[in-house]
């Protein structure tokens, strides 16, 4: 009876879905562990956390920050997103948010720091990436000086309205359509790139446009003239949808291609809802997206309230296939300010995602033990459990920049080659008597033209052993001074004539400041100088 009852309870144990979990996931631990089954841990594993506006406190003071990344750290994350675009206003400082108007405040920390700049310097050194991340996209409050000063920008319903109810309350949207939308968001992407050592940039699901608008004037018009007709009454007609959702795929393409002609190695991540409803419900066709190459990382929220309808979504198709070409995640909620989530729920569906190959992310950071309900000495120790060991990403290693082949020119065919080159023949001028004459090629040489031969005369003599050790002062010239002997006049061993003494021209005397010795003994050559009649010219 006994031993009947404990095999009930130990079946009843069993049936537990975390229990199943946490077992698969713990002997597939200890079979990683084991010498036999040893390898690395996947390095493209997502562990990454969202820092939203609800955690302006822990980003805008300094020491808060410090903690939080090396708290992150510690527990085995490796990237953090941090919200850069929120509610129409840029939360870094902008030029291009200023320019357009519609940044009424600088955004700074407690202590005077940019937030951004603070946070990228702590996370690199922990180790960690950073997404920046665009959380509302296309969307914004209708009360914001971007709805206000830039209402043509905006689509609307078939009805003309133009809000829409999501998690941040009543919305506008920009049309994603609009070539100066597109070039406005693109702007603010390649800014921060610009301004930031960033890792990437992260959208979510607001990339996109709630399949009830599309029905401004704008719309309207571009698809008459590109179909002929006009758009459905019905906003979730397929021909409609598609046509919308191309249409944002261009533009994820032409974005994709901006932020990679910026940085080749950068991260392009998105966080969408579950594909049917992103491509039923926003046009976001990102299946399609990852099928293109357009994107680099997905991170999928599913932010189911059960477990089975989390399990349904992360075992679909969609998922499996994406897993299986980029780095995949699921974005788990842990939480709301007015809302708990207990840490036991989290772990199993934080399992559950290890258990399928997946990454997760969580949202958001304070949620995670800072107000959550339990200790948060205990909930970090449960997530150091759930990430036992490091999952280290780093980007690709950029390819070397590859220069330009030269082209090559079109080589006649009697070019002659090069090992067949002969020298052009040289004239020779076996009577050729430097001193006197020139080459009789030379041009323009006429026999009455008077030739010059220059010859450097050193400005440095000998040292000669003087008696008494008197020296001599001689103003010895600092530039090499030439004679000139006219050739027509001069042969190698006749003097040269002196000319005539024009009238009333006095005879040389040497300066007063020169001391004359009469016993200064005339310049004696070396024994070893060439006569001139030995001499070869150069």
């Amino acid at each position: 009876m006994r031993w009947s009852i404990f095999y009930q309870s130990w079946r009843s144990i069993l049936k537990s879905r975390f229990l199943q979990l946490f077992l698969a996931t713990f002997f597939s631990t200890l079979l990683l562990s084991h010498p036999l089954f040893a390898f690395s841990p996947p390095k493209t594993e997502i562990r990454g956390v969202w820092l939203t506006t609800n955690d302006t406190e822990t980003l805008l003071d300094q020491p808060k920050l410090e903690e939080a990344i090396a708290e992150l750290s510690r527990l085995n994350f490796n990237t953090v997103y941090p919200v850069v675009w929120n509610s129409g206003y840029a939360l870094y400082p902008s030029a291009i948010a200023e320019k357009k108007g519609i940044q009424p405040f600088v955004h700074r920390g407690f202590q005077g720091q940019d937030p951004l700049t603070d946070l990228i310097e702590k996370a690199h050194a922990k180790g960690l990436l950073v997404l920046p991340w665009f959380e509302f996209g296309f969307m914004a409050p209708p009360s914001s000086e971007l709805a206000k000063k830039y209402a043509k920008w905006l689509t609307q319903k078939r009805d003309g309205t133009q809000t829409t109810i999501s998690a941040a309350g009543r919305v506008v949207w920009l049309n994603p359509f609009r070539p100066e939308v597109q070039q406005f968001i693109t702007s603010l992407v390649l800014e921060v790139m610009d301004l930031y050592d960033v890792d990437g940039i992260q959208f979510d699901d607001h990339l996109s446009l709630p399949s009830e608008l599309g029905y401004d004037q704008y719309t309207v018009n571009l698809y008459k003239q590109e179909t002929e007709k006009d758009p459905p009454a019905n906003p979730e007609d397929p021909a409609w949808l598609k046509w919308r959702a191309d249409k944002l795929t261009a533009y994820v393409s032409q974005l994709n291609q901006a932020i990679k002609a910026k940085k080749s190695n950068a991260i392009f991540s998105v966080s969408p809802n579950p594909y049917d409803t992103a491509y039923q419900g926003h046009l976001q066709d990102w299946f399609n997206w990852v099928k293109k190459d357009l994107v680099d990382e997905i991170v999928v929220q599913v932010y189911r309230p059960d477990l089975e309808t989390f399990i349904r979504q992360v075992e679909k198709p969609e998922i499996k296939e994406t897993r299986r070409k980029i780095p995949t995640g699921i974005g788990i909620l842990t939480g709301l300010r007015n809302r708990q989530i207990e840490m036991e729920f989290i772990e199993e569906k934080v399992l559950s995602a290890k258990q399928h190959g997946l990454g997760v992310s969580f949202f958001f950071y304070d949620s995670l033990w800072n107000y959550a309900p339990g200790s948060k000495v205990q909930i970090q120790e449960q997530f150091l459990s759930l990430f036992p060991y490091p999952a280290e990403r780093k980007l690709e290693t950029l390819p070397p920049p590859t220069l330009p082949i030269p082209e090559i020119p079109n080589i006649p065919g009697n070019t002659t080659r090069i090992d067949e080159f002969e020298p052009y023949p040289t004239q020779e001028y076996n009577n050729f008597d430097p001193y006197n004459q020139a080459p009789p090629s030379i041009e323009n040489n006429s026999p009455n033209q008077q030739q010059e031969i220059i010859i450097p005369v050193e400005n440095k003599l000998p040292y000669q052993e003087r008696e008494n050790n008197i020296p001599v002062e001689i103003n010895i010239p600092k530039q090499p001074q030439e004679i000139i002997i006219p050739v027509e006049t001069a042969t190698p061993n006749e003097p040269v004539p002196t000319t005539p003494e024009i009238e009333n021209n006095q005879p040389y005397q040497p300066p007063e400041s020169v001391p004359f010795d009469e016993d200064f003994p005339p310049y004696q050559p070396p024994e070893n100088m060439p006569l001139v009649e030995d001499m070869k010219p150069f």
